[in-house]
């Protein structure tokens, strides 16, 4: 029996379920952005925003959700790149360092000296990583590189030719 007759069904399923994926990721990035604007429209209402004591906690707060929808839009872009059969580095990537900035920004402060000194340098460390990841990626890869499956079903640059085996 042939092996591509039995597997090619498997992939038309999970072809069906990536794209089911991304229509998840774009109900919860509409349902985040409606939950924050809720929440700056009751802090305007209550002025909470523009106490000079709690306004700051509730600013980090509105800018970490923020970043959480902005990580929501990556995944999602991840999983359409996938289905497309382009290449995911960059915007993986790209989603690493939204992800530590967005703990970067709501650190919590209330720990011990030196934990905080661990954890801040945990921070910049790995902060230092995805930026050179970054910057590497982007230094070595054209712009909009794509990635495309041959018949065979093996991944190959589309900017590269096929080789002979």
């Amino acid at each position: 029996m042939n092996k591509e007759a039995l597997v090619a069904p498997s992939e038309q399923i999970l072809r069906v379920v990536e794209i089911a994926a991304a229509y998840v990721l774009v109900a919860l990035f509409a349902i985040g952005v409606f939950d924050l604007l809720v929440i700056m429209g009751d802090l305007i209402v209550s002025g909470d925003i523009f106490d000079p004591d709690a306004g700051i906690e509730q600013i980090v707060a509105i800018v970490d959700r923020a970043l959480l929808l902005f990580i929501i839009v990556e995944i999602y872009q991840t999983v359409v790149a996938y289905t497309r059969d382009e290449s995911v580095v960059r915007i993986v990537i790209v989603a690493a360092l939204i992800a530590v900035s967005r703990k970067i920004i709501s650190f919590d402060t209330a720990a011990a000296p030196q934990e905080l000194l661990l954890s801040a340098a945990a921070f910049a460390i790995l902060l230092a990583a995805v930026v050179a990841a970054l910057y590497v990626v982007r230094a070595t890869s054209p712009p909009g590189e794509k990635v495309s499956v041959p018949e065979g079903g093996r991944r190959e640059r589309a900017d590269r030719p096929e080789r002979r085996e």
